[in-house]
C-alpha cells in the first residue's frame, strides 16, 4: 500500500469512526479547514474520505454549504428500513438456495467469532465495540454471500452501510435490555443451516425492523 493511499485510509477510518461513535453528530457540517486540522492531513485527502462516506451514506453532500454527517429523519429511516427488508431477504433468500456448503462454513465461522465478542465498548459501555461492529457487519455479509448474483449482494450491503448511523445511534438512545441480539443472530444462523427460508427470512425481518422501532419509539430528536 502506498504512503498517499495509507493517509486516505487512516483519514477514512478515523473520520467514520468519529460519525459512527457520535463525535460527529447528525447534521454536523464538515468544513475541510477544521477537518484537516483535526485530522492532520490534506485537502484531497479529507475530500476523498468525506466521498467515500457519501456513497456509505453517513454524510451528505450539500450545495452551497458542503459536506455534513447525515442528519438522522424519520421518513429516511422508515424508507430505508423498508428497503432494507425487501432487498436484504431478497438476498437471503437466493443464498439459501444458492448457497453451498463452503458457504455454510463461512456463516458459521463468522458467526462463532461475533458471538465470542463484546458487543459494547469496555472503555464506553455506551458505545458499541468497534471489533464488534466490525465482525456483525461481516456477519450479515456473510450471511448474503451464497447469493449468486452480484448486484443483488451489492445493493443490499450499501443499503445496510447505510442504516449503520441509525443502528449505532440506537444504543445510546434507544436501547432496550429485553432486547437478545445474541440470540436473534442465533435464530437467524439456525434457521440458514436448516435451509429454513421462510423462518429465517421472517427472522432477519424482524432483526432489521426492531432498531427502527426502539429508534423511532425513544428518541424525539429524529426530525420528522
Amino acid at each position: 500500500m502506498s504512503e498517499k493511499r495509507t493517509r486516505q485510509q487512516v483519514a477514512y477510518d478515523a473520520l467514520r469512526a468519529d460519525v459512527l461513535s457520535g463525535r460527529l453528530e447528525p447534521g454536523q457540517k464538515l468544513p475541510f479547514a477544521e477537518m484537516c486540522e483535526r485530522y492532520g492531513t490534506s485537502v484531497g485527502v479529507i475530500r476523498e474520505a468525506l466521498t467515500r462516506l457519501v456513497g456509505e451514506g453517513l454524510v451528505q453532500s450539500v450545495p452551497q454549504i458542503g459536506f455534513t454527517v447525515t442528519p438522522l429523519s424519520r421518513s429516511d429511516l422508515l424508507w430505508l428500513t423498508d428497503a432494507r427488508c425487501e432487498i436484504e431477504i431478497l438476498a437471503l433468500r437466493r443464498a439459501i438456495r444458492d448457497g453451498d456448503v463452503t458457504w455454510e462454513s463461512s456463516v458459521l465461522a463468522i458467526h462463532h467469532q461475533l458471538e465470542r465478542c463484546p458487543q459494547m465498548d469496555p472503555d464506553d459501555p455506551a458505545r458499541f465495540n468497534e471489533r464488534w461492529a466490525q465482525l456483525h457487519a461481516s456477519f450479515h455479509e456473510t450471511l448474503l454471500a451464497g447469493c449468486e448474483n452480484p448486484r443483488l449482494r451489492r445493493t443490499a450491503n450499501d443499503l445496510r452501510a447505510a442504516a449503520e448511523l441509525y443502528r449505532r445511534w440506537s444504543v445510546p438512545l434507544g436501547h432496550s435490555s429485553d432486547r437478545d441480539i445474541a440470540k436473534e443472530h442465533r435464530d437467524i444462523v439456525e434457521a440458514v443451516l436448516a435451509r429454513d427460508t421462510e423462518l429465517a427470512a421472517a427472522l432477519l425481518h424482524r432483526h432489521i425492523s426492531l432498531t427502527t422501532e426502539f429508534l423511532l419509539s425513544t428518541d424525539s430528536s429524529i426530525a420528522d
